[in-house]
Formats: structure tokens, C-alpha cells, sequence
């Protein structure tokens, strides 16, 4: 039988969702730093008490956001991988392509690699970002290298992220950005296919 929410269970819903989608505004237009508790609950209609109810204050509501964003990146990532046909090259030069273009998008570019570092911390960071988003990179290159690639696969993803994160800034930044991409993703195309080459 369907669970048919009660009034509470909708109220409780409806703040946190008040609460998640004024942090992903006001940390995407001003940043972590510079936007106050107070000025959240304000701009939500709610109270403190609701702010650390559900989130444990400022940074608890930061980091709901930023996994939130991660979330929704996993999943159009997956998709954009599951369309691209059976070949594993296409499989992943369609998975870097979805992730450049979600990197290159103002919230994403701003809560997860501009603040997050800053917000959560590094080591917190790489853990959450890992969380999300280690595995799907593995397991792109496990399907492009072969189950014995030539180089340790966990190197090889960090050194991947490492390079499509820093294009990902450049693109955003970039007069064309939809130039710039085009180019990073043939820039990606040959470094793997390097990397699957050279022993």
C-alpha cells in the first residue's frame, strides 16, 4: 500500500527543500563565505532553529548542496554513458563530454570546484567528490584500457580528474566555451588513447 504523507512528514519535506534550494542560490550567486546563517533562514522564511534542525547550521546546509549537486552529475553522467551505444571508447569520450559540459555550468563550476574545497575542507572534499564520481571514472577507464591496463588504474583516474577538472575551469572561462570543450574532449580522446598505447 502507497504511504500517503502526513502533514508533519510534508511540512518537514517542504522546509528542507526551502532550505536546500536558498543555499544553492545564495552559495552559487555570493559564495560560502560571504552569505550569513541568518541571511538563509531569512531569504527561506524559517527559523535558525530550522536551519540546524535539519542540517546542523551553515556548512551542514553547504555540504547538502554540494551532494546534491554531485548527485545529479553521477546521474547525467550515467545516462549520457548508457546512450552512447556498446563500444567502450564511445562510452567514455561520451562520459567526459557530459562531465566538461556539467563542470562548465555556473552552480556546479562554483559549489563543487570553486568552494567545495574551500567550504568543506580538502580532505572532506575529495572524499565526498570520490563518493560520487571515483567509480564511474574507473570504471569508464577499466572499459576503455582493458581489465590489465598498462598503468596503475587508480593513478591513471587521479591523473585523468586531475586534467578534466582544470579543463573544466579553462572551458567556463573560455570566449567559446562550446569550442573550448569540443577541443578539450579531442585533448582527452589523445591523451587515453596515449596512455592505452604506450608501455
Amino acid at each position: 500500500m502507497e504511504h500517503v504523507k502526513s502533514r508533519r512528514e510534508q511540512y518537514v519535506e517542504s522546509t528542507r527543500t526551502a532550505l536546500l534550494d536558498t543555499g544553492r542560490r545564495h552559495f552559487t550567486e555570493r559564495g560560502f563565505a560571504d552569505v550569513s546563517a541568518e541571511e538563509l533562514v531569512r531569504a527561506a522564511g524559517l527559523t535558525r532553529g530550522a536551519l540546524y534542525h535539519h542540517f546542523n547550521g551553515k556548512q551542514g546546509l553547504f555540504e547538502a548542496v554540494f551532494e546534491e549537486y554531485e548527485d545529479e552529475a553521477a546521474q547525467r553522467i550515467a545516462a549520457a554513458v548508457a546512450g552512447a551505444g556498446g563500444d567502450p571508447w564511445h562510452r567514455g569520450i561520451a562520459g567526459i563530454r557530459a562531465f566538461l559540459d556539467i563542470c562548465a555550468e555556473p552552480g556546479y563550476r562554483q559549489i563543487v570546484l570553486l568552494q567545495g574545497p574551500i567550504a568543506l575542507g580538502w580532505q572532506r572534499w575529495r572524499e565526498l567528490d570520490q563518493r560520487y564520481l571515483g567509480a564511474l571514472l574507473e570504471d569508464g577507464l577499466t572499459a576503455i584500457l582493458g581489465a590489465a591496463p598498462a598503468h596503475s588504474l587508480p593513478l591513471t583516474a587521479a591523473a585523468l580528474y586531475g586534467a578534466l577538472t582544470e579543463l573544466a575551469l579553462t572551458i567556463a572561462d573560455a570566449a567559446d566555451p562550446a569550442q573550448a570543450r569540443d577541443q578539450a574532449v579531442q585533448l582527452v580522446a589523445a591523451m587515453l588513447k596515449g596512455v592505452r598505447t604506450f608501455h
